[in-house]
């Protein structure tokens, strides 16, 4: 139970990115009051664990609706993970990121942009409740041996959610703390990491499908 934790904790940490969502979240909340990025961290938080909640609560009923076998979607996620992580490593990921926040940005000031719409997109959605993201969860939970571990993921989730929050909230000093070249010197590691965690997925999911 214990490495079913750990493996659940990495695999999220790495593909929704707390820290690195950091950056972004000063540059999309620049020019605005401490009081106007605490309103807009804790939205963006909320949405997101909504979201990602639903797909925890109901993933696996979504696959058995459409007839796709939990190995499928081990072997389809765990490839769309790769991806990801190839992304990481060869610096692709934070770049996209930031072209979708910096996009995001122009919109909504073009519109005289609100909180709401802020922490909604690109925050919530795709910062944190991404493809990515949302495979994992579905993922883990096939994973899960039991109740009690299935409820554990819960709190796994959780805790980055939490750290999520902390990011934002702390966003300006992570920034000055780790300074360019520590982020991507992280980033390319967590990416390796998570290379590693997609190769299993796919390696379980097709081992289970010839078993079958």
């Amino acid at each position: 139970m214990t490495d079913y934790f750990i493996n659940a904790f990495a695999t999220l940490f790495v593909t929704i990115d707390p820290v690195g969502l950091a950056p972004m979240f000063l540059a999309l909340t620049a020019g605005m009051s401490a009081a106007d990025r605490r309103r807009v961290a804790v939205r963006a938080t909320t949405t997101g664990a909504f979201i990602l909640g639903l797909f925890y609560a109901f993933g696996q009923g979504v696959l058995n609706l459409l007839g796709i076998s939990v190995d499928a979607f081990r072997v389809a996620g765990g490839i769309l993970l790769f991806i990801i992580a190839l992304e990481m490593v060869f610096g692709k990921r934070q770049e996209r990121k930031s072209q979708a926040a910096e996009r995001a940005a122009e919109s909504n000031e073009s519109h005289t942009g609100t909180i709401h719409e802020l922490a909604v997109f690109p925050l919530a959605i795709p910062l944190i409740a991404g493809p990515a993201a949302i495979s994992a969860i579905i993922l883990l939970s096939g994973q899960a041996p039991d109740t009690l571990t299935y409820a554990g993921l819960g709190g796994v989730i959780l805790v980055i959610l939490a750290s999520c929050l902390g990011a934002f909230l702390l966003a300006d000093r992570i920034e000055r703390l780790l300074g360019d070249t520590a982020q991507l010197v992280i980033t390319r590691l967590l990416g390796v990491l998570l290379a590693a965690l997609s190769v299993q997925f796919v390696a379980d999911g097709v081992l289970s499908l010839m078993r079958a």
